[in-house]
């Protein structure tokens, strides 16, 4: 099949999630988005200046996707904080983009900058953690703790392979969520 000319910019993000996902920054290489895409190299750089930039739009489109609009889904939906905590419980673990969230965590062992920048995400959503927690924990070791099994919960229940006996994994981030709240 012969090339198209060019691609749109959220295609070649798209697939550069995709490609970061699977093997890391190393896998993210013009030439091979541009096969999987079907399109010229030209395409890629009538969006982007080099390499570097798709990478740092690929962390920008993280950020955005994996903090800011999580926050503002969860918020939009109203409540009190017991039901957006529930309601993280159950967005964050099944998010499409976790793959891409394991990805930049494994990146950032390496790289300072990444690290820094997954530093400044995690430390945004601890705050908002902190405010649902603090709006009815009275004391601020408990609101900490709490947002930091919320938080390990969320990223980390990916990484275990465990079963759950007569549960699904979905029941037990359920139950282990409304320990949390209580």
């Amino acid at each position: 099949m012969a090339a198209t000319a060019r691609a749109p910019r959220d295609t070649w993000i798209e697939e550069g999630l995709r490609a970061l996902a699977a093997g890391g920054p190393d896998a993210v290489r013009v030439d091979v988005l541009a096969k999987a895409l079907e399109v010229t190299r030209g395409s890629f750089y009538w969006h982007f200046k080099n390499r570097e930039a798709l990478l740092e739009a690929l962390l920008e489109t993280w950020e955005e996707k994996g903090a800011d609009q999580v926050i503002a889904r969860v918020e939009a939906e109203g409540g009190d904080a017991r039901d957006k905590v529930r309601l993280l419980g159950t967005l964050v673990p099944l998010s499409s983009l976790m793959p891409v969230e394991l990805a930049i965590r494994d990146w950032a062992r390496r790289d300072p900058a990444v690290a820094e920048r997954l530093r400044r995400v995690d430390n945004r959503r601890m705050g908002y953690l902190r405010t649902l927690f603090g709006s009815f924990c009275p004391d601020p070791g408990d609101v900490e703790a709490r947002s930091m099994l919320a938080f390990s919960l969320a990223i980390a229940s990916q990484s275990v392979a465990a079963d759950h006996n007569t549960h699904s994994r979905a029941e037990v981030l359920a139950l282990a969520t409304q320990h949390l709240l209580i």
